[in-house]
């Protein structure tokens, strides 16, 4: 029986939507057990910094406060932790489910685990839901069964992930499911709806802005009338969740406009500018330094002009996407480790579809996990149940500063040369042009004929 290609590159009648045609006993048990370590890891561990803003914030929000002006909560959650904090520095979307998460347990258990295991379902669900969509894509664009298989589990499984969302609290895998599914349902001509959760995703932590350009250029190539609709329709989603808060619950918005540069007078992290805390002995830039703020604005438009030709069809937005989300992280002053989660499950498309070879997909993982020991991310992770360890690693670890700082700038060369690396392969054009989807419909075509 000939199959039509519709039905073949829908993945629904040639082949399972899960390779080997069946979810295994085995595949139910190795998810089961990603899910309970990442609840293990969400319960017993959190980011010393992060997580005590999001548990402060959720407070604010649920009490009916403006969670953008800081105050001192030690005496509210019974540590002196939660004194001297700042206020959250992201967009309302991600405080609003903190409000909502503490509504639903923070305010009903004494127990400050509890709560910090609750804000961290929202990004474990994520993560399990990722693993899904990358895996259901790949099945849809003609990957080996065997590659879609290690993809699914690497978003599962990989350490680097586990620690930066599960474990540390940070919210990027959520970002990174919002922008997945506004790219494929992109791909699948449902303009108002991924115009809707690109909004979002953007909303949410601004590390997707890259992406923003992305869907006129592809529309473009698919001669689509409904560009206009779609960033219209953006416009008005980015309104409605970084203002609409601010107007219903009667937020003060003067702190935010206060600080509104403050990308331009932070630098380091896994930026380049990570040399500026050693030979300057502080984070803060100063003066013209505060011009490498906004670099990645050229940067990040050059690279889009670069990609004009390369988003044809899915494979090819695939690549423009990962480079220009890595062009905006390559040039930015300040890179959080989390922030990588965003590129994560797009170069890991890249390398099971063939278009990447396995060591850029280790180095974008291994690097950063490597920086946060230097960094002493992982150290903070212990905040929640071992404190007292956690200063004294912290205290031991300052011993050996200038060490650890030169250590963190070897760490981000490399970076940037695995990072720069997968930019130039992920805008180079693959050999036919239209990727494997069209080759895999040339042959079907042939074998109709």
């Amino acid at each position: 029986m000939v199959t039509s290609p519709e039905m073949s590159l829908s993945g629904r009648s040639e082949r399972s939507w899960w390779p080997g045609g069946h979810f295994t006993l085995r595949d139910m048990a190795l998810l089961g057990g990603s899910v309970l370590l990442q609840l293990g890891l969400g319960l017993l561990f959190g980011h010393a910094y992060d997580m005590p803003i999001f548990m402060a914030t959720g407070y604010l929000v649920a009490t009916g406060q403006n969670p953008y002006i800081a105050q001192n909560l030690s005496s509210v959650f019974r540590n002196s932790a939660f004194q001297g904090l700042t206020s959250i520095g992201y967009p309302p979307p991600w405080p609003l489910v903190l409000g909502g998460i503490y509504r639903l347990i923070g305010s009903v258990t004494p127990s400050l685990l509890g709560y910090n295991l609750a804000i961290k379902i929202p990004i474990i669900g994520a993560n399990v839901v990722m693993a899904f969509l990358v895996a259901g894509a790949l099945v849809k664009g003609g990957a080996e069964p065997a590659g879609v298989r290690k993809a699914w589990l690497f978003l599962l499984w990989n350490p680097f992930l586990l620690l930066s969302s599960a474990a540390w609290g940070q919210f990027d895998s959520v970002v990174a499911l919002l922008a997945l599914m506004a790219l494929g349902l992109l791909q699948s001509k449902k303009i108002g709806l991924s115009a809707l959760l690109l909004g979002l995703a953007i909303s949410a932590k601004p590390i997707a802005l890259p992406l923003l350009p992305l869907p006129w250029l592809y529309l473009r190539h698919t001669a689509d009338p409904r560009t206009l609709r779609y960033y219209v329709i953006l416009a008005v989603s980015l309104l409605v969740f970084c203002c609409g808060p601010f107007v219903i619950f009667g937020w003060d918005p003067s702190v935010i406009l206060r600080n509104w540069n403050a990308q331009l007078v932070v630098g380091g992290g896994m930026s380049l500018l990570t040399f500026h805390e050693l030979t300057n002995g502080t984070y803060v830039l100063y003066g013209l330094w505060q011009i490498l703020g906004v670099v990645w604005v050229p940067a990040v438009a050059f690279a889009t002009w670069s990609a004009r030709r390369r988003v044809e069809g899915p494979r090819g937005l695939l690549a423009a996407s990962a480079a220009v989300i890595l062009v905006f992280f390559l040039t930015r002053a300040w890179l959080s480790e989390p922030n990588i989660i965003l590129v994560l499950p797009l170069i890991v498309m890249l390398v099971s579809l063939g278009d990447l070879p396995s060591l850029g997909l280790t180095a974008i993982w291994v690097l950063p996990l490597v920086f946060g020991v230097f960094n002493t991310s992982l150290v903070q992770l212990l905040f929640p149940t071992m404190p007292e360890t956690m200063a004294r690693l912290l205290a031991l670890a300052d011993t050996f500063r200038t060490v650890r700082l030169v250590a963190r700038i070897l760490v981000v060369l490399l970076w940037q040369v695995a990072g720069w690396w997968i930019v130039v392969r992920c805008m180079r054009k693959p050999a036919g042009g239209g990727g494997l989807i069209a080759t895999r419909l040339t042959s079907i075509q042939r074998t109709q004929a």
